[in-house]
């Protein structure tokens, strides 16, 4: 192995260690603070029994203590139970991470207090977070689309009164249950009405038909003239209804490092689907959100994209494209991240303009209270231009928000 290769390996397997590793780091200020493009809350017990429409309130999503002490969210007609341990490990050492045993009154208390979560804030160096649900991301996978949209109606009430305790340093991402084409599309204006910066879809609509039907055009329309990216989050495809446990359907093997690495193929569909079915080419200013799949395997699918045009488009009767699939890819999706080596290390090859740095707080992947020094870390091969487009500048461009620079 020469030499070059040997200090990419050694930076590889640095690289590789979690982020917690970094906690005695000395960092040196940026000149400005990053804005996390992918950061979650802790739904209250309260959220969806206060929110929600009446007709729902003795069916609808709470909080019980389970045989091991720990609170637990129980959603009618879901099997699965989701321990809230797991849902707020942020800054917990990865030995002592577990699903069971945590109580709602011990989780972060920024999890769903903004006056709390700006200490957080403050405590990772970050100037703001774009804000995602937890308990709702698997509500995503409900059968019933009533009951889900009752549960998204309910949960965007409360995460309006949420971010409002800091509207300049939480801003929140509505949810839409996507039960057919003239609602979601009432959906979108109202969520904007509510001050939220853009869309939560489930990876699958409720219709009868996919998002590739030209009938869902009057949904990408008012999104491009509402300035509403759609969010596409891991955990919100049918095939991850279990991943809360730790399955997803179709997994093989019994390991639950398994389940973790199939979490970002829902995601990568979907974006397939809206480049191939020639959605961007349809809607050129609509914008996409892969949010928490990572970002360093983009390069590859992208030459792999068009790769199958190049070589298979004839047979495959795909028919010219405006652009090649790569640049829709490219113009069009942007992907959020928040440990990820291999991303900031290839971001000349996808283009740095599409990618966006989070934290994931709190959640049990996320880098926080050890971000600035991860970032150091990784961050390394980036021009200082760079460096502020993937932490900063990207998540204010897209999503238009009023932040001031701020220092580090």
């Amino acid at each position: 192995m020469d030499i070059a290769a040997s200090k990419a390996r050694d930076a590889f397997d640095a690289a590789s260690v979690h982020a917690s590793s970094a906690a005695g780091d000395e960092v040196k200020p940026l000149g400005y603070l990053p804005i996390s493009a992918d950061s979650h809350i802790t739904e209250p017990p309260n959220t969806y029994i206060d929110y929600i429409d009446p007709k729902y309130r003795a069916i609808a999503p709470r909080v019980e203590r389970n045989e091991k002490g720990g609170d637990v969210f129980v959603v009618d007609r879901m099997d699965m139970k989701i321990p809230l341990a797991g849902t707020a490990a942020a800054g917990i050492d990865p030995k002592e991470i577990t699903l069971d045993g945590a109580t709602f009154e011990e989780l972060h208390r920024g999890g769903w207090d903004g006056e709390a979560r700006i200490a957080d804030q403050e405590r990772d160096g970050v100037a703001g977070e774009i804000i995602y649900p937890t308990v709702g991301m698997l509500l995503c996978n409900h059968r019933d689309p009533d009951y889900k949209a009752a549960c998204f109606t309910a949960y965007n009430r409360w995460l309006q009164e949420f971010q409002s305790a800091a509207p300049g340093r939480l801003y929140g991402i509505g949810q839409t249950a996507v039960r057919s084409v003239g609602e979601t599309v009432e959906d979108l204006r109202r969520i904007r009405e509510m001050g939220f910066h853009g869309v939560m879809m489930p990876c699958e609509p409720a219709t009868e038909f996919d998002y590739d039907d030209p009938r869902f055009d009057p949904v990408w329309q008012a999104a491009v003239e509402l300035k509403l990216p759609l969010s596409f989050h891991i955990l919100t495809s049918g095939r991850d209804a279990g991943a809360g446990v730790g399955h997803v359907a179709g997994q093989r093997g019994k390991s639950k490092a398994n389940m973790f690495q199939g979490l970002i193929r829902a995601n990568q569909d979907v974006i397939s689907l809206f480049i191939w079915e020639r959605i961007f080419e349809r809607f050129p200013d609509l914008k996409l959100v892969c949010v928490e799949a990572d970002a360093g395997w983009a390069p590859h699918f992208m030459y792999r994209m068009d790769h199958f045009y190049n070589r298979h488009r004839f047979w495959a009767k795909i028919g010219e494209m405006k652009k090649m699939p790569s640049q829709y890819f490219r113009d069009n999706v942007y992907l959020t991240f928040q440990d990820d080596f291999i991303a900031f290390l290839t971001a000349d090859l996808m283009g740095e303009k599409q990618l966006m740095w989070a934290n994931d707080f709190p959640h049990s992947d996320s880098t926080w209270p050890w971000s600035r020094q991860m970032l150091a870390r990784q961050t390394g091969n980036l021009t200082d231009a760079q460096r502020k487009r993937i932490l900063r500048d990207n998540v204010v461009e897209l999503y238009n928000l009023p932040v001031t620079e701020g220092a580090a």
